[in-house]
């Protein structure tokens, strides 16, 4: 049984916009806020990393995405319905995800590569269920294969140019191609597209 929470097989495209804040366009790095919607623009909840006092802000600037981080998913009302931990390691990152109750949902693995970008998602099993194989010259675009076959498609939105150079504040489209995904998958397809964020579009993280 699904936990509480949006039904997102009732979607078919979502949007993922970060929230900006003003410390951004001065380089400084905060906590990662974003706002869940679907095509029709109806609000399905939010997204925010979870703060860890002076600490947590010094390590944001230090290490970038290799930092230890969670990220909790809420309903529009606030209900808490998704969560994603991840543990500081230098290889092998990872994003463990977890519903409002603590089932395991997956994991977002991304693997080695020097001229593309690689994900894999495991199920709750460790099961691979999806991957992700994307060169390094379309870098706004990352397909999710499953057994061959296209099953999602998350994309980075352009914002402008005035944006892009001096904040985070990203707009991802997941265009599900597959209609018989899981809730459950459909949720770690979610995850993963902050994680992709977090990964290849935090100033920090590519600097």
């Amino acid at each position: 049984m699904n936990s509480p929470g949006p039904v997102l097989s009732q979607h078919s495209h979502m949007l993922v916009k970060q929230r900006h804040e003003l410390a951004e366009w001065f380089g400084f790095e905060t906590r990662n806020k974003y706002e869940i919607l679907a095509a029709s623009g109806q609000s399905l909840g939010f997204a925010a990393e979870q703060g860890k006092g002076i600490l947590g802000l010094m390590m944001r600037q230090i290490l970038g995405h290799w930092r230890s981080f969670e990220l909790h998913f809420y309903t529009p009302d606030r209900q808490e319905f998704m969560r994603a931990s991840h543990p500081f390691r230098w290889y092998f990152q990872e994003l463990i995800v977890q519903d409002g109750q603590g089932r395991g949902l997956g994991r977002v693995v991304k693997r080695f590569s020097i001229l593309s970008k690689r994900f894999a998602l495991y199920d709750a099993l460790g099961n691979v269920i999806m991957e992700v194989s994307s060169p390094i010259w379309k870098i706004w675009t990352f397909p999710f294969m499953r057994q061959g076959k296209l099953a999602a498609v998350v994309k980075k939105k352009w914002t402008g140019l005035l944006r892009e150079a001096f904040t985070d504040k990203d707009t991802f489209s997941i265009e599900i191609e597959d209609p018989t995904l899981s809730e459950d998958l459909r949720r770690l397809l979610l995850a993963a597209a902050l994680y992709v964020d977090i990964m290849y579009f935090e100033k920090k993280a590519n600097s």
